[in-house]
């Protein structure tokens, strides 16, 4: 009994829709990220979650926190163990704690100056449209 397998063409044929559905993806991962006013830039080493070094200090995720990767995809913290990333990152109000983490490609981290401190984003001038801040 002859068994109805596709021919090349037609697995051309079906590949190609597929191609384009995918391809506006693959392009979000490379466009611009936008970040908000209260990011702070730092450097993180994940450890055992939700323990972090952030900026060499003990710190801690908060729980839900959310870790962009450079792709902007979503990380578990898990998968992160032993790793050290510059980061941008905001705190939980009430807290302190780390609740978003954008770990940065190199063109992201390169944008300076960047405030480290929740005195420097206070005093310094955050321009959104351009995402740059300007020191006083």
């Amino acid at each position: 009994m002859p068994r109805c397998v596709p021919t090349l063409p037609r697995r051309r044929l079906l590949a190609a829709p597929a191609a384009l559905l995918l391809a506006p993806l693959a392009a979000q991962a490379w466009m611009a990220r936008t970040f908000p006013a209260n990011a702070l830039r730092g450097v993180i080493n994940f450890s055992a979650p939700p323990q972090i070094l952030l900026n060499g200090e003990s710190a801690r995720l908060a729980p839900g926190a959310r870790i962009r990767g450079t792709d902007n995809m979503m990380k578990l913290p898990g998968t992160l163990t032993g790793q050290r990333f510059v980061v941008n990152y905001t705190l939980e109000i009430n807290s302190g704690t780390v609740l978003d983490v954008w770990l940065l490609r190199d063109d992201e981290a390169d944008k300076r100056p960047w405030p480290m401190t929740l005195e420097q984003a206070r005093s310094w001038t955050f321009d959104a449209a351009a995402q740059t801040w300007t020191r006083p």
